[in-house]
Order: structure tokens, then C-alpha cells, then sequence
């Protein structure tokens, strides 16, 4: 009979205190403006940013406690980890320096780069076992599709768009779409990566998964009964 272990005890520990962190920086927010007339529940909710992190923090809290090892978990930790990858690449790379309701200096960094790291460390150091290919690519973008053209419908009816890029009554509708089919290129290639690297650095430190699913390190013993 061979003995292993689920996932270390450090990175499950991790898991739940970052996820704490997102909990408490999600909150932080819509609780303190529960009484501000222009603070809208709906538009907060409306953030890719947001939503990407509501997703992170299911995903660190429940890996926490539960450590569930199942391939639809990893499906779903692997869409996460990509979200909050995109997440932080739009962010440094056209969203620095614009107001995107997160004027709490923390907050934007806990929501923006700590999250985003800490589900992208996860992911290399916690073996997943998925094969990068179009199909997995493709799940793991209906997400954003869905979201871009939900944001697109309301748009108009709400008279409000939560990123410029996604805003027509600037640049025109040309013009964004041209930019859209640009980051949906670069999203696509983000799947690609995050679907390759799952569990590289846990590779390189001795964890690996048995047949099972379950991590196990490479100090693993076998023993007879």
C-alpha cells in the first residue's frame, strides 16, 4: 500500500488566508458606501476585476479547507487562475492609471496583483494533470466572451461601461471591436500558458500527483501491510 499526502498543509494554510484577504478586500468597498447615493451596487459587481476575484476566492478558500482533487476542479482552478491572469495583465498594461472605483490604494493591490499572483503561484505549485488543446482553450474563454457581450447589452441601457476599451461612444464600435478580437488573441494565449505551466514549480520541489490525483511529495514512502 503506498501512503501520500494530500496537498501541504503550508500551501492549504496559504489558500485560506489569502482568500480571507480577497474576502475582506471584496467587502471593503460596498460596505463602506452602503449609504453613498452614487455608489452602485450593480456597476461594482460589473468589474471583470470583481467578479474574476469572487471566483479567486471561492476557489482559494475551498482548496483551503476541502482540497477537492476531481478533474472538474481543476477545470475550474485552471479557468480562475487564467481570469485573474488576465485580470492582472489588463490592469498593468492599460488600466494603471485609470479610475476603476478602487480608490483604496490596498484594496487595488490586493484585487489587481496579489490575488492574481497568489492563484498563479498556486497553479505552478499544485500538479492539475490538464492537457493544453483547443478545447480546454475555448471552455476556459466563454467566460470573458460571455462577459464582453453582456457588458456590451447593458452598456447602453445603464449609460455606463466599466473599461474604456469596452466603451463604443468614444472610439466608435469599429474600433473597439478591432481592440476586442486583440485581447481575446492575447486571452487565448494566456489559456494556452496557464493550461501548460500547471504544476511546474511543484515539478521542480518534489510534489507530484499519484493516480489518484492526490499531490503527494517526492519523499513519499511505500510501505507494505
Amino acid at each position: 500500500m503506498v501512503t501520500s499526502s494530500a496537498t501541504p498543509l503550508w500551501i492549504r494554510s496559504a489558500r485560506i488566508a489569502f482568500g480571507v484577504l480577497g474576502v475582506v478586500a471584496l467587502l471593503w468597498i460596498p460596505l463602506r458606501n452602503l449609504d453613498v447615493e452614487t455608489f452602485s451596487t450593480a456597476n461594482y459587481f460589473s468589474y471583470f476585476t470583481i467578479e474574476s476575484n469572487v471566483l479567486g476566492v471561492v476557489v482559494l478558500l475551498v482548496g483551503g479547507v476541502l482540497d477537492p482533487r476531481s478533474r472538474r476542479w481543476q477545470l475550474v482552478r485552471g479557468a480562475t487562475t487564467l481570469y485573474l491572469v488576465i485580470t492582472g495583465v489588463v490592469y498593468a498594461v492599460l488600466l494603471a492609471d485609470i479610475d476603476v472605483m478602487l480608490t483604496d490604494r490596498w484594496i487595488n493591490d490586493v484585487l489587481h496583483r496579489v490575488l492574481p499572483i497568489v492563484l498563479l503561484v498556486d497553479w505552478l505549485l499544485v500538479p492539475a494533470g490538464l492537457i493544453a488543446g483547443l478545447r480546454l482553450v475555448g471552455l476556459w474563454l466563454i467566460y470573458p466572451v460571455v462577459y464582453g457581450a453582456y457588458t456590451l447589452v447593458r452598456g447602453p441601457i445603464v449609460d455606463w461601461y466599466p473599461y474604456p476599451f469596452i466603451d463604443p461612444r468614444g472610439q466608435g464600435y469599429v474600433s473597439m471591436a478591432l481592440g476586442l478580437v486583440v485581447l481575446v488573441v492575447v486571452f487565448a494565449l494566456l489559456a494556452v500558458a496557464v493550461s501548460a505551466l500547471g504544476g511546474l514549480l511543484g515539478g521542480w520541489i518534489g510534489l507530484s500527483r499519484n493516480q489518484d490525483g492526490k499531490a503527494v511529495s517526492s519523499d513519499s514512502t511505500a510501505s507494505a501491510p
